[in-house]
């Protein structure tokens, strides 16, 4: 696929390859977002927006102990104050995809920038559990708007060549992020800056949002999709319901027993997911923009990628749960500690994703070669944990967690171009929505299926059991090890982007 110079109209404001989109601001001096090296630097702009996003979804796991005792939050507290970002992120991704498409991208990034930065600051200030809980509702609505825009921001701006590599890095800072949060979040709470105990985890985002909206308001060009038409309000209050009826029981759910509440939830959400297939239905046949075209979902190459996305986030966030909780309160770690054991992971990630970009030629081979590397890491940590038992150290879970790092850098960076690379640029927004809402429910099925595995093998052991927290790991991680070979079956299903170049 060769690479194409965005075409100009007679005033010289140019548009992005392939697409009709709002054109760029010709009156910016040089250096503006129409210079070359205009796309990388707007990009890094908005993957700031994307690193606080997801950080924000694992840095307040370490800051939960801290937090419950300064506040004197119940469990149920807690645990709202953790899930409700999740759910209020998760339900809204879509929605803020399509407000996107239809107001702008660049208004739509710096509007949940806006919303994301005044809600840490309400989070940080919180007198108590309740305004903490509201503020974090309302952080997650500022996500929702600000991620999807990133994803339209790639199609929009980068040119086809050269967008492997642009999925490498977007995939080497979603990582950083998910691993980052443990040991930003410790070291953040170990300083106990002025005093503040856990405050400063919700700080930090003040200072780098007011950066990222100074920067985005100049070197971020605006774009829109040209049949973006008024929201879909009837579709975005049923999706809204149904994804409420299915994420809200598998987020909540362990957390109390699973009581009957959940599984009626989870029931009730099939037909509430048939019930929005025929609001979209009747949208589009009346001529307007449902909130998802369900002919979207019916392509092979989108169903299959967004399959593997749900299965492959599955994997990640179930392990971060169990390793999280197996190394503080089965081997006794601080969350400074545990933080520490997740650089090299970190590290594997980031160069693996970085490294997927380069490799983009060889296609659909670059996801399975992470899908098999990932399975080899999660085996030998299952077999290393079982040989240790009592014994079991920390530091001897890095090399089988190096491997588990390498191969997800390499799976989830290629993933994110599989799936979006063959989206028509009036969908982009759209299909973007849908793959970060896939993000989220992937997620949150991951984590309801391991505390399931994970809890049922510990039993009613006593914290720094470490025998008996190694053997409720190596169980959990059988989940991860399916979940690698399912995705190992499905990826020859998916549309090999190296011959379709070819």
């Amino acid at each position: 696929m060769t690479q194409t110079t965005p075409p100009s109209d007679p005033t010289g404001r140019h548009t992005a390859p392939g697409r009709q989109d709002a054109p760029v601001r010709p009156d910016l001096p040089p250096g503006g977002p129409c210079s070359p090296a205009a796309p990388w630097r707007a990009l890094a702009i908005v993957l700031a927006g994307a690193f606080m996003a997801v950080l924000d979804t694992f840095i307040v796991l370490v800051a939960a102990p801290a937090i419950q005792a300064d506040l004197h939050s119940s469990a149920a507290d807690v645990q709202l104050i953790l899930a409700g970002y999740q759910l209020s992120y998760a339900l809204a991704l879509i929605t803020g995809a399509r407000l996107g498409d239809r107001f702008g991208r660049k208004r739509l990034f710096m509007t949940g920038m806006a919303l994301f930065t005044l809600s840490s600051v309400g989070c940080a200030l919180a007198p108590g559990s309740g305004s903490l809980i509201a503020a974090r509702l309302v952080q997650g609505l500022g996500a929702a708007a600000m991620f999807p825009q990133v994803f339209a921001v790639i199609q929009v701006l980068i040119p086809a060549a050269r967008r492997p590599k642009a999925f490498g890095v977007l995939g080497a800072v979603i990582g950083m992020a998910t691993m980052s949060g443990q040991l930003v979040g410790g070291l953040l709470i170990a300083a106990d800056l002025f005093g503040t105990s856990w405050r400063p985890v919700f700080w930090v985002n003040v200072p780098v949002g007011l950066l990222t909206l100074l920067l985005a308001g100049r070197f971020v060009p605006e774009s829109r999709a040209p049949e973006a038409r008024r929201l879909d309000l009837p579709g975005a209050v049923v999706l809204t319901v149904a994804l409420s009826l299915l994420v809200v029981p598998l987020v909540e759910g362990r957390a109390y027993g699973w009581p009957l509440w959940a599984w009626l939830g989870l029931a009730a959400s099939i037909p509430a997911f048939a019930a929005f297939g025929l609001v979209e239905r009747r949208v589009d046949a009346g001529g307007g923009t449902p909130l998802v075209r369900l002919r979207l979902l019916r392509e092979r190459p989108f169903a299959v990628g967004m399959s593997l996305v749900v299965l492959t986030y599955a994997g990640i966030n179930s392990l971060f749960l169990v390793l999280s909780l197996t190394l503080q309160d089965g081997l006794g770690m601080d969350a400074l500690g545990a933080g520490l054991v997740y650089t090299p992971f970190a590290v594997a990630f980031f160069a693996a994703s970085l490294l997927a970009g380069r490799l983009a030629r060889f296609g659909r081979r670059v996801l399975l070669l992470g899908a098999l590397t990932g399975a080899l890491g999660f085996v030998g940590t299952i077999a290393l944990t079982l040989n240790a038992g009592a014994t079991l150290t920390a530091w001897e879970l890095v090399p089988t967690l190096l491997l588990v790092g390498a191969g997800n850098g390499l799976l989830v960076t290629p993933l994110l171009n599989a799936v979006l690379g063959t989206i028509r640029p009036a969908e982009v927004g759209m299909a973007s929505g849908v793959l970060s809402t896939g993000q989220q429910i992937g997620g949150a099925v991951g984590v309801a299926l391991v505390g399931i595995l994970y809890y049922g093998a510990l039993g009613g052991a006593a914290h720094h059991d470490t025998g008996a927290y190694g053997h409720a790991l190596a169980w959990a991680l059988v989940l991860n090890v399916a979940l690698a070979a399912a995705i190992s079956a499905l990826l020859p299903f998916l549309p090999d982007t190296a011959a379709r170049r070819g």
